[in-house]
């Protein structure tokens, strides 16, 4: 039986980095919805064996994934110091915007959820200022 290619897969251009900034911000909220999966299991068990109150762990660590995948379009990026400098400002605007985001809802709602969101805008932000970035800059310099 001949398989065949998924069209859903995700396209990767020469270097093997994602080549579509929906391929890069889809993968990456996927890495962030399945890290976000695991930690609610993991604090479902927590709390069912009475170790912490439920929703006590930071959503911040559901970036585990997220992380892991820039980390390889960095190293495939090849750029030299354009890598550098887009992942400087891409890491700056994420956090920036992810403790925002965290913080206008750390009153309302506990740290996992606060800390979800904040990881959401962190990854979001990354990807674009990465992806737009990394080009506009390769572009520039010719």
């Amino acid at each position: 039986m001949a398989e065949t290619q998924s069209a859903r897969r995700p396209r990767r251009d020469a270097d093997g980095r994602l080549a579509t900034v929906q391929d890069l911000v889809g993968v990456a909220l996927a890495g962030l919805v399945s890290g976000l999966v695991v930690l609610l299991i993991f604090e479902g068990v927590m709390s069912l064996v009475r170790v912490s109150e439920f929703g006590a762990a930071s959503g911040w660590i559901a970036l585990v994934l997220p992380v892991w995948l820039f980390t390889e379009e960095f190293r495939a990026a090849r750029h030299g110091a354009f890598r550098i400098v887009v992942t400087a400002l891409g890491a700056g605007f994420g956090v920036a915007v992810g403790m925002t985001l965290a913080g206008l809802v750390a009153p309302i709602f506990p740290a996992l959820v606060s800390g979800a969101i904040g990881a959401f805008g962190l990854t979001v932000v990354y990807c674009l200022v990465w992806f737009y970035g990394l080009r506009w800059l390769s572009h520039r310099a010719g």
